[in-house]
């Protein structure tokens, strides 16, 4: 005789299953376009001002190579976050600055920090 056992929905089957991967997939678009170690950081450098030239920035952000902010400010430009302007002068010289749809990131970006400063010293001692 067999015994019938009750089988447990897969995520896929659960009746939240569309609402959940909707989020999900909000999420991973969102984390495409700031996630990584440095992007937050370069906007949030960005936003310490008007507009960056690349050394600017390079001093603002402790650790970063050149070659990983050229390569995160390109992608932040590609993703609408971020404008550069190069000026037609020798040397050349080239300005970075937050775009308007940036700006949709800020209440965000706040309580994330606002989050940081509550947490800060709990964050420290996980870590060590």
């Amino acid at each position: 005789m067999e015994k019938k056992t009750k089988k447990t929905p897969t995520l896929a089957e659960a009746p939240y299953a569309a609402e959940c991967s909707s989020r999900l997939g909000a999420l991973e678009d969102a984390l495409y376009v700031i996630g990584g170690k440095w992007k937050l950081k370069v906007i949030i450098a960005l936003r310490e001002g008007d507009v960056k030239r690349f050394n600017e920035l390079q001093r603002r952000i402790p650790g970063i190579s050149a070659k990983m902010l050229s390569s995160e400010l390109r992608d932040l430009e590609l993703n609408g976050f971020v404008s550069r302007t190069v000026h037609d002068q020798v040397p050349v010289v080239v300005e970075y600055e937050l775009t308007e749809y940036s700006a949709s990131l800020s209440l965000v970006l706040h309580e994330l920090v606002e989050w940081g400063k509550m947490h800060r010293e709990k964050i420290r001692e996980m870590r060590s």
